[in-house]
């Protein structure tokens, strides 16, 4: 730990930056966590839909996954400058443009995720009397839960940096440290800044691998006996060996 004067050493690690600027920390953490949050949730709402569109067939598929795609390449500077004149200088501009790019990720995980769905599961629900509208919200999606949550933790820990560039309109997160500082070659806001937005990402993902584990209990039902195999597998082999 750096002594007193780190502040005016100018050091990377500086617990003084720390403790006399908590409150500045606190709220740009709350404001990113904010971003992000409204940011995947809004994603997720909008490529469910979507990817039930393109699950339709090619005419569908080939226009969605491609416009979602070449979403994601735009930068994120001209993103901004093109919903600009939209949304103006506000928390929307940056949410909107987060939203757009969380679509590549999120649509291909819901779509691979129905598409494993196995055709005799959808024929025995058609059997039980399930239409279409229940079939998708009762069987499809619930089946798809491990794609899905897989593609929101991607998503999740991505828009974590990504909220970051919304610092060039003032609407950043921890982002709006680090801009200033990085100008300013103040070390000790550009370390704990950047810090932050690492311990932010790891702590939402592990949240969500949390919510993933709790929401889809048969996948850790199906990999137990896998391992048991593998291991009476490997049992048997040093036996043999023996």
């Amino acid at each position: 730990m750096a002594g007193q004067g780190c502040l005016v050493a100018n050091d990377w690690i500086c617990w003084e930056y720390v403790t006399s600027r908590s409150q500045e920390l606190t709220d740009a953490t709350l404001e990113h966590v904010w971003i992000t949050g409204v940011s995947v949730l809004i994603g997720i709402a909008v490529s469910v839909p979507l990817a039930l569109l393109a699950r339709r067939g090619r005419r569908w598929a080939a226009p969605v996954l491609g416009i979602t795609t070449l979403l994601y390449t735009v930068p994120s500077l001209a993103m901004f400058s093109l919903l600009l004149p939209v949304f103006g200088l506000s928390a929307a501009l940056v949410v909107t443009g987060l939203v757009l790019y969380s679509l590549t990720i999120l649509v291909r995980n819901v779509l691979a995720g129905l598409e494993a769905v196995p055709e005799d599961v959808r024929e025995a629900a058609r059997g039980m009397g399930y239409g279409q509208g229940r079939l998708v919200w009762q069987v499809e999606l619930p089946l798809a839960l491990p794609a899905l949550l897989a593609g929101v933790r991607i998503a999740t820990v991505s828009t974590v940096a990504l909220t970051t560039v919304g610092s060039i309109v003032g609407k950043g997160g921890l982002g709006n440290l680090i801009a200033p500082a990085v100008n300013s070659s103040f070390k000790a806001q550009v370390l704990t800044a950047s810090v932050l937005c690492v311990l932010l990402a790891l702590a939402l993902d592990l949240a969500l691998l949390g919510l993933q584990r709790l929401l889809t209990p048969w996948t850790r039902a199906t990999r137990a006996p896998r391992a048991a195999t593998r291991a009476a597998r490997r049992a048997g082999v040093d036996a043999g060996a023996v």
